[in-house]
């Protein structure tokens, strides 16, 4: 049973908490936030938790590994505090805001002996298994993978605020909010891409609402498109010289149909986890207790990947952090 610290007292922690107790694998032990009765509030539901709000005295806690679901812009600086402290690190994603900064906690974690992980959730999905061996003898032309979800967070925009997903002080935006989903399927399924651009409706701080983007490969492309100010409900397509295999959606996958150019279909054995974050959760548990470094080089690799990918776009794209400007 792994001992289990959280910093970030969002619904996002909440159910992370609930996948990993469901697990039978992890346990709740502590939780920080920068006020006392935040994290008193946030830990009401469960029981036996020690509450900090001094990072340090955290850190100093009985926990053998913490989830850290801050603000962007946080995640690197206290991940490398946790890791320094010699706590494995699950880190919500986009865990980093630039590339050199993966490859900073990567080798904090290993001179510390610890495990740094992304939460990418849809990364860890066995479906991904399933369909990168259903297109293993097939010629890939391309693919359009998307994520738009309308923000709960719009209205405030609207209203004049500035939420921290909508800020450039703490790295916000769709490309790194849901862009990040498409990216992760891509490098999964085919690699890393040879370059990348984005075009994107920007607020006046640069921080994107939604894009476009393309992701190239030697002989194909991958369209990518995110959005945080309209929703889409298109599926996701992956065309072959065969036919098409249409997803239900990329960030979670339940269905997997694919339609040769006859019109024949096979619907691909998808199995659906009980929880968006069971997959994952097991995946951490089992790559801390039972080590596998072949595959964790791999993970560690394909979020490096990631990064530099999310960079260029945001490069081509005009995005500037506040710590950037």
């Amino acid at each position: 049973m792994l001992k289990l610290g959280v910093i970030g007292t969002g619904a996002i922690s909440h159910h992370f908490i609930e996948a990993a107790h469901a697990s039978g694998q992890y346990q709740l032990v502590a939780v920080y936030s920068r006020k006392l009765e935040t994290a008193a509030t946030f830990a009401s539901r469960y029981q036996d938790i020690q509450l900090f709000d001094q990072l340090e005295d955290f850190f100093k806690s009985s926990f053998d590994v913490v989830y850290i679901a801050s603000p962007n812009s946080l995640h690197f600086v206290q991940a490398k505090a946790a890791l320094s402290a010699g706590k494995h690190v699950i880190l919500e994603k986009p865990a980093v805001t630039q590339p050199q900064e993966w490859l900073d906690l990567r080798q904090t974690a290993e001179k510390n002996h610890c495990f740094i992980f992304e939460a990418a959730r849809n990364y860890h999905e066995e479906a991904f298994t399933t369909i990168k061996n259903f297109l293993a003898d097939k010629l890939v032309l391309g693919a359009d993978f998307n994520y738009a979800k309308y923000s709960s967070k719009m209205p405030d925009l609207l209203a004049g605020q500035t939420p921290n997903v909508f800020s450039d002080r703490f790295a916000g935006g769709a490309l790194m909010d849901l862009g990040i989903y498409p990216l992760y399927a891509a490098i999964r399924l085919f690699g890393k891409a040879q370059d990348a651009t984005y075009q994107a409706q920007q607020l006046d701080n640069s921080i994107d609402l939604n894009g476009d983007g393309i992701l190239f490969y030697p002989n194909f492309q991958v369209h990518i498109k995110a959005g945080k100010n309209i929703t889409s409900n298109l599926p996701c397509e992956i065309y072959t010289a065969d036919g098409t295999l249409t997803l239900n959606t990329i960030e979670h996958v339940r269905s997997a149909i694919f339609t040769d150019h006859r019109g024949n279909q096979v619907q691909l054995p998808i199995q659906q986890a009980p929880h968006t974050m069971t997959e994952e959760v097991a995946a951490f548990a089992q790559m801390i207790q039972q080590p596998d470094q072949t595959l964790y080089q791999n993970w560690l690799d394909d979020a490096g990947s990631v990064h530099d990918l999310l960079y260029t776009m945001r490069q081509t794209a005009g995005i500037r952090f506040e710590a950037e400007k």
